[in-house]
């Protein structure tokens, strides 16, 4: 999970793209170019940005396991947050990105002018309550403190997480983009908004908090077996995929990655090695 480049002085320098980003539209022939009306170059690696667990993980058994047959070069290089990837890939710094859903990608595209888009859907983290003062969803009583990531799409899952377990009741018709003034009871808990890869930190000064599934991995948390309550799975819109630039979409390399992305040699790969903490989701990313 470590082996991965580290991006310290360039994650610094990425810091600054996420001001003043200009709008470039796709080719006209994205299947022969890059996003800059460029020859894609077929001979060099395709580099994605990843979060470490377990994107960069699953990246790295690709790379290992199966770029070489398919005539791939693949570069991983691991973020710990959630706006550099999304920077640095419509700077053309990466080639790419593996880390987030479609709610998040949306809301992102939207607030910064950026024009990243989905390729091929890969798995679900199921968001979970996690705890280390209760044992159990009923324990949970008035007065007791939940974290909850301060994100706008990652709140709102949150919040829908705990109505869903009758902890909070939401306003009618309040989606993926809730927020804690669309609660109507409460039922006396107090609500700490931190950002997301900071939540499992806080574990240990609140009751209880909702954490995203690959920075529980990285705290050492297993979401199958550690969580109070899960996602459920089916029907669930927040699958994380394979992102590029707009126009990029068909580079050969993109192609080859998206496929192996969802090979059988993956599936059985998280399978085995996440045990139902990460789940299989692949195939076409909601319109």
């Amino acid at each position: 999970m470590r082996k991965n480049i580290k991006l310290t002085a360039f994650a610094a320098a990425s810091a600054a793209l996420a001001l003043g980003l200009t709008a470039c539209g796709s080719s006209s022939d994205p299947s022969s170019t890059k996003a800059d009306g460029g020859k894609a170059d077929e001979s060099k690696p395709l580099v994605i940005a990843a979060s470490p667990s377990p994107h960069a993980d699953i990246l790295n058994f690709v790379k290992d396991k199966l770029a070489a047959k398919e005539g791939l070069k693949l570069e991983v290089k691991e973020f710990t947050d959630y706006v550099l990837p999304n920077t640095a890939t419509e700077q053309g710094q990466v080639d790419g990105n593996y880390f987030q859903h479609k709610p998040y990608l949306d809301d992102f595209n939207k607030k910064n002018g950026t024009h990243i888009v989905p390729v091929v859907n890969v798995h679900l983290e199921p968001l979970g309550l996690y705890s280390k003062k209760v044992k159990a969803l009923t324990d949970i009583k008035a007065g007791q403190t939940i974290a909850v990531p301060n994100d706008t799409t990652n709140e709102g899952r949150a919040l829908q997480l705990l109505a869903a377990n009758k902890l909070i009741t939401l306003k009618d018709g309040v989606g993926t983009t809730a927020k804690l003034s669309d609660i109507t009871d409460k039922k006396g808990l107090e609500f700490k908004e931190l950002e997301a890869a900071t939540v499992p930190r806080a574990l240990n000064d609140v009751d209880a908090a909702v954490i995203n599934g690959n920075y529980a991995l990285e705290a050492n948390l297993s979401p199958a077996k550690d969580a109070l309550v899960l996602e459920k799975a089916e029907g669930n819109p927040y699958a994380n995929f394979l992102a590029v630039k707009d126009g990029k979409q068909n580079d050969p390399r993109v192609q080859k990655l998206a496929k192996l992305l969802n090979s059988d040699e993956v599936k059985k790969f998280i399978e085995e090695k996440y045990q139902g903490s990460v789940i299989p989701a692949f195939g076409t990313p909601a319109a």
